[in-house]
């Protein structure tokens, strides 16, 4: 509510200054007018070719910024100093980037009138051009400071039309029941199985939990308190922090793998002899701290359907698994959802302890299991059900524990994947959706208002509640939820 007062003010001290406007102005102006008919111009490519980006918010009225949900919760940080607005708007401009690499990159040959390179070279640099002239005004920084946003993943609209308050009531109890289930089947050891495979990480020295603390405490000279980290150190963090999958294998749709695109397939097949997670960060916001987190995602061909009418059966399936760092880099809290952003799981350590719900029939943090604190060396091992891909339980093991080892890719990678015919396509639609991951239950649970729910999604698009309102990648999620002891007294 600070932040919204605060922006508020802001924009009406500058005089109201609309988002339309302001691109409107970089239009009229003779220094700028390039530049802005680069990014139309750009745009109107990308929205022929079908092939807009959906990681990330487009910001109304800026098309060289587009936001997340942690940049947009920072924006009350950003309100108080000038240095703090510019590094805000600096990464609302490094996103755009990041999405404008493959958007560029996926456009059919002929799209461009310039090679791809000069096209990304001429998107960075009217992309600064364009911020700095936004910074240079009262009313071009009070447009920018409330255009960043991130709106969710819900449609009031289907909502109002479904009459969301009267099916949320007996859709609880539905959603009551299957946590009790889930909750009495998770076992204290993994469920026995004849054909369990295991998958342990890379193998590569792990960084010590001093040398994580360090790169962690970046955050604390970081104007917006974010303990940015390099390509390299993210491999090398995610090495550290990955989690053994110990997966009960009753045929190949309980085989993990990389992503290719096949000739003629609409939807991307997993190549299981090939063990890959892909792997990004993620960040959470707790109090004045900004926590690092890394996400591992698997992919598994399909879930196939257990009888002939069940509607949760489809092509592609997965897992999402997240680790969130404590600032001396002990793992505080683990949760994980399927990339529909169905089942969303918490597996917090004794240094989160569990907030009650502001009302009883949301959807609000199902904790199947609580985990111990791991130990330096330590890691999980993730026991995944078959068919259903269900977690089953969670386990603690030191040191190497299996000859199978997936390797760690860049989820980036799903953003731009190579087709046989030397096109680039992603696998993820313009609206964040992989097309023919569909699911039958859309049908049924469209009052809740989640577009195509049960369909497979890309990061920055996992609405994880049927009842209430909640992402993946909310900054608050674990704010909300948990107190957390991030000092580390807990024992």
């Amino acid at each position: 509510m600070r932040a919204i007062l605060g922006i508020a003010a802001i924009l009406l001290a500058a005089g109201c200054a609309t988002f339309d406007d302001q691109l409107a102005g970089h239009l009229q102006s003779p220094p700028l007018r390039e530049c802005a008919q680069w990014f139309v111009s750009l745009d109107e490519r990308v929205e022929q070719a079908g092939v807009r980006d959906a990681q990330y918010a487009r910001v109304a009225g800026f098309p060289y910024l587009r936001a997340n949900r942690l940049l947009a919760s920072l924006r009350d940080r950003a309100a108080e100093r000038p240095e703090l607005l510019a590094t805000l708007a600096q990464r609302l401009r490094g996103l755009d980037y990041d999405a404008r690499r493959h958007e560029i990159d996926n456009l059919p040959d002929g799209a461009l009138s310039e090679t791809r390179i000069d096209a990304l070279h001429r998107t960075q640099d009217c992309g600064v051009r364009l911020v700095v002239a936004d910074l240079a005004s009262e009313r071009g920084r009070a447009a920018l400071l409330a255009a960043a946003d991130a709106p969710d993943d819900y449609s009031t609209a289907l909502r109002a039309f479904g009459l969301y308050p009267v099916i949320r009531i007996p859709f609880s109890s539905g959603v009551r029941r299957f946590e009790e289930e889930i909750r009495a089947g998770f076992t204290a050891e993994p469920p026995a199985s004849p054909s369990r495979v295991r998958y342990a990480p890379p193998a590569r020295l792990p960084l010590s939990r001093a040398v994580v603390m360090g790169l962690l405490a970046r955050g604390q000279f970081d104007p917006l308190g974010q303990p940015l980290v390099s390509e390299r150190e993210l491999e090398a963090l995610a090495a550290t922090y990955a989690p053994s999958f110990d997966v009960a294998v009753a045929g190949d749709y309980d085989r993990f793998g990389a992503l290719r695109w096949r000739r003629g397939e609409p939807v991307a097949a997993v190549e299981a002899t090939e063990p890959v997670v892909y792997v990004h960060a993620a960040y959470a916001r707790y109090g004045d701290a900004v926590l690092l987190q890394i996400v591992y995602t698997l992919w598994f061909s399909e879930r196939p359907p257990a009888s002939s009418f069940d509607i949760l059966s489809g092509r592609l399936d997965g897992l999402v698994w997240r680790v969130t760092l404590a600032p001396d880099g002990e793992p505080i809290m683990h949760d994980s959802i399927h990339p529909c952003g169905c089942y969303h799981w918490f597996f917090p350590s004794l240094r989160a302890k569990a907030r009650p719900a502001p009302d009883e029939r949301l959807e609000w943090a199902f904790a199947p299991q609580t985990l111990p604190r791991l130990a330096e060396g330590e890691r999980p091992v993730v026991s995944i059900a078959s068919a259903t891909h269900f977690i089953e339980h969670v386990g603690v093991v030191r040191g190497p524990d299996s000859l199978v080892r997936y390797s760690l890719r860049r989820y980036d990678e799903l953003r731009s994947l190579a087709r046989l015919d030397g096109s680039r396509r992603s696998l993820f639609g313009s609206d964040g959706i992989v097309a023919g991951s569909e699911r039958g239950e859309r049908f049924l649970y469209w009052p809740m208002g989640i577009a195509s729910a049960g369909a497979m999604r890309q990061w920055g698009r996992h609405a994880t509640a049927f009842v209430g309102r909640r992402h993946f990648d909310d900054a608050d999620l674990l704010e909300r939820r948990f107190e957390l002891d991030l000092a580390g007294e807990a024992k």
